[in-house]
């Protein structure tokens, strides 16, 4: 081992000045204290802990040393990501570009120090003649491929940046706020729009609505309501699903979460991407501060509306704030003058939202519709009248007729039946 290529490496992770954070994952920061027990290599223990370590941290995420940066890389938050999801690259900062320049050079020296390397060093430094396992070099697919000089790269992955975003919206279309800011969620509901039949109408007038949205015009704020299991939520969460790639993000938002609406919106304001603000299953109580905070969001205030931003809804009441017979004027003298106006407060919410979509109890027969719809997504082809007279008595004993019930009746007997179709002799409904 030669302490001066040890230095280098050094000097190389020191020297980023956009991309630090590329390093500041368990991997990252294991790498850098091996080269730092290596460059002194006077505790050969302290050596092979520090390579079982950076082993440990990319065999737990099933990486090679190269992926690993890559993928760090592709997704890190910083000034040159932030700019070129905004801006076409001629348009970038100069300063910037040329930071970022720098910054890929010295991140593919890193890159050229993979497992077989570390692992030879780490032998020597030990003088041991045991086997060290080493992670072997490779560079694996990845959203933006770069070439053999990294640096050249750098239009390519401006242009990455532009189409999907930089950091935490890069990476998860499906997102969570927590702890003021926003988290990504790795494994999000599949549901995709031809997953869901039963409501057409309401599914065209809500993808025509956020069509709105991604061709930047302002979109409509829709309040879905109707019968529990109607598919409201997920009929939302479907539209990530078919328009990610076009930008559109999906923010899940509990409704103690609501008093923060205004941060959120000022944070995605400005930013390329299109959101949807979902709350689910939506009611107030009397006098409740994320009432009147949402309340702003739909009315408007002083701040112009966010162009880029639609709030969605999802409940299982028309009125959204519930009524009470004491809410009723009765004269006392100290009851309020123009009680009524209170009362119709109450019970106008829900129409500050510019869309409402109502989703009506599900009937028989668009019951047996979504029945048949998801059977035949499953490819279970299984007869007719067995399956229709099936799915009503699971109805008759699983919550009732809805889309929900559908679904689990589905499920259940893809894990249940045989998927082939039944022949003459062979009746699954029989066996």
């Amino acid at each position: 081992m030669n302490p001066n290529s040890v230095r280098f490496l050094q000097h190389q992770a020191a020297s980023l000045l956009l991309y630090q954070g590329v390093l500041m994952g368990e991997a990252g920061e294991a790498f850098v204290q091996l080269l730092e027990t290596l460059y002194r290599h006077d505790k050969p223990s302290a050596c092979v802990y520090a390579y079982a370590r950076w082993f440990r941290a990319l065999m737990a995420r099933g990486q090679s040393w190269q992926d690993y940066l890559i993928q760090r890389l592709l997704y890190d938050d910083n000034p040159f990501t932030r700019q070129a999801q905004s801006y076409p690259f001629s348009d970038l900062d100069a300063t910037l570009v040329q930071a970022a320049q720098d910054d890929l050079a010295a991140l593919q020296h890193l890159a050229t120090c993979g497992g077989p390397t570390l692992s030879q060093w780490v032998r020597q430094v030990t003088k041991s003649e045991t086997s060290l396992v080493a992670i072997a070099d490779r560079i694996g697919e990845h959203p933006l491929q770069l070439g053999e000089v990294w640096t050249e790269s750098l239009p390519q992955l401006a242009a990455f940046h532009q189409h999907h975003g930089a950091g935490t919206l890069a990476q998860y279309p499906v997102l969570r706020w927590r702890q003021s800011r926003l988290q990504g969620v790795a494994v999000p509901d599949p549901v995709r729009l031809q997953d869901l039949a039963g409501y057409e109408s309401q599914k065209a007038t809500l993808v025509e609505n956020t069509q709105v949205l991604l061709d930047g015009n302002l979109a409509l704020h829709v309040l879905l309501y109707g019968s529990r299991g109607t598919g409201k939520s997920s009929l939302v969460k479907a539209l990530v699903n078919e328009f990610g790639d076009r930008g559109l993000r999906l923010l899940e938002l509990l409704k103690s979460q609501l008093h923060d609406l205004p941060d959120i919106i000022e944070q995605l304001r400005d930013l390329p991407q299109k959101f949807i603000l979902f709350v689910d299953d939506l009611s107030f109580e009397d006098d409740d501060e994320a009432f009147k905070a949402l309340k702003v969001v739909l009315e408007g205030s002083v701040t112009a509306r966010a162009q880029n931003v639609v709030v969605y809804a999802t409940s299982n009441r028309r009125h959204l704030i519930p009524e009470f017979f004491d809410d009723r004027p009765r004269p006392s003298a100290a009851a309020e003058i123009h009680s009524w106006d209170t009362v119709e407060e109450k019970l106008s919410f829900s129409d500050r939202f510019g869309l409402t979509l109502t989703f009506d109890p599900t009937d028989q027969t668009r019951y047996l519709h979504i029945v048949r719809h998801l059977a035949g997504q499953r490819q279970l082809n299984l007869p007719l009248e067995a399956l229709e007279a099936q799915a009503l008595q699971w109805a008759t004993r699983h919550n009732g007729r809805s889309g929900r019930t559908a679904r689990q009746f589905i499920e259940y007997l893809g894990s249940q039946r045989p998927l082939t179709p039944p022949t003459k002799t062979d009746d699954p409904w029989n066996a």
